[in-house]
């Protein structure tokens, strides 16, 4: 791996990152890397305020280092004839205060850390359903991602807790749209670094209801955001199954939700999203044929301990999909309870 770090200067001297002097990094990785696949798990819709994709080689994501806003654009150097297109270079420019601090873990946000090697030359993967293999075959970019930032994550996916994704996804946007800054730099437009621990605690409860978000939801995230200093310590942990376990110490916090967070943070090969509303069902439908219980699911994943989560990520990218009947889970309108 080959990595390249510089930032703007003018007159000799260095000057902080502005719109039009970016920090820049190029970076080289081991293997087939698939920037939109890898990063796309990060958002929350095409309009996220913190990720767009804007095509598969060029994603924009906003985030803090060390509480400063940063705004980056990943995207690839130019094919040259005869290559691996994805196996290009990496261009990273960061834009805003932090930028300069964060640029050397853009790497670990597209997924640096993580290695299939150990997986794909285990007997478990060879018993692999060949649909599942053959998906790996046609996906050889997809890469877990480990962003370090634990608290935006545990924010999202408390917003996710028992409410459809269409709930969430509004309240977020326009949670971030009336209390975080505008992304510095060139940044798509509406696009906002998440909030800090200090600007969540400002939130006044007539704005949660406001959004949507019922007292449950920002009780959760009041008591998550007043252990950032915990959360922060929790990112530099290398066992993702212990940060699970610590994540759940806080009030609200479960297993869905603590996966949620490691699958992101920490590029967690072994999370499973328990008690999520459909994802029993995907791996039920798959193995079986038929819906299934989180207690099904599990003993069919058993096989794959240590990677379950890359299990998952293999049903999506295959294509399989449960079939669509039954019952919908029907949004409800907290603003009027």
């Amino acid at each position: 791996m080959t990595t390249e770090v510089r930032t703007a200067r003018q007159g000799g001297g260095a000057r902080p990152c502005a719109a039009a002097e970016p920090a820049r990094l190029r970076w080289t990785p081991s293997g087939p890397l698939h920037l939109g696949q890898t990063l796309r798990v990060l958002g929350r819709g095409g309009e996220d305020p913190t990720l767009r994709v804007l095509g598969e080689d060029c994603v924009w994501l906003t985030t803090r280092c060390r509480g400063l806003p940063v705004s980056a654009r990943f995207s690839r150097a130019p094919l040259e004839p005869g290559a691996n297109p994805l196996e290009r270079d990496v261009l990273v420019a960061a834009w805003g205060p932090g930028a300069r601090q964060w640029l050397p873990s853009a790497p670990r946000w597209v997924g640096e850390a993580d290695t299939w090697h150990e997986f794909e030359s285990s007997p478990a993967f060879e018993q692999l359903p060949h649909a599942l293999r053959r998906a790996r075959h046609t996906h050889p970019g997809m890469r877990l991602t480990a962003t370090g930032a634990v608290l935006d994550r545990a924010v999202v996916a408390i917003l996710e807790q028992r409410v459809t994704a269409l709930e969430a996804v509004r309240a977020h946007r326009a949670l971030l749209r009336w209390i975080a800054e505008p992304a510095p730099g060139p940044a798509p437009h509406g696009m906002r670094v998440p909030p800090t621990a200090e600007q969540w605690r400002r939130v006044p409860s007539w704005r949660w209801h406001r959004a949507g978000v019922d007292p449950a939801r920002s009780a959760t995230v009041m008591r998550t955001v007043h252990r950032a200093p915990a959360l922060e310590r929790l990112a530099l942990d290398p066992d993702p199954a212990r940060v699970r376990a610590a994540l759940q110490s806080i009030g609200g916090i479960g297993p869905w939700t603590a996966a949620e967070i490691t699958q992101c943070t920490h590029g967690d090969p072994d999370g499973v999203s328990v008690f999520d509303y459909h994802l029993a069902d995907h791996v039920c439908w798959f193995f079986d044929g038929a819906p299934g219980s989180d207690e099904r699911m599990l003993e069919l994943l058993e096989p794959w301990r240590g990677h379950r989560q890359r299990v998952v990520r293999l049903l999506m990218a295959s294509g399989h999909r449960k079939p669509s009947f039954g019952p919908r889970l029907s949004p409800q309108d907290h603003r009027h309870h």
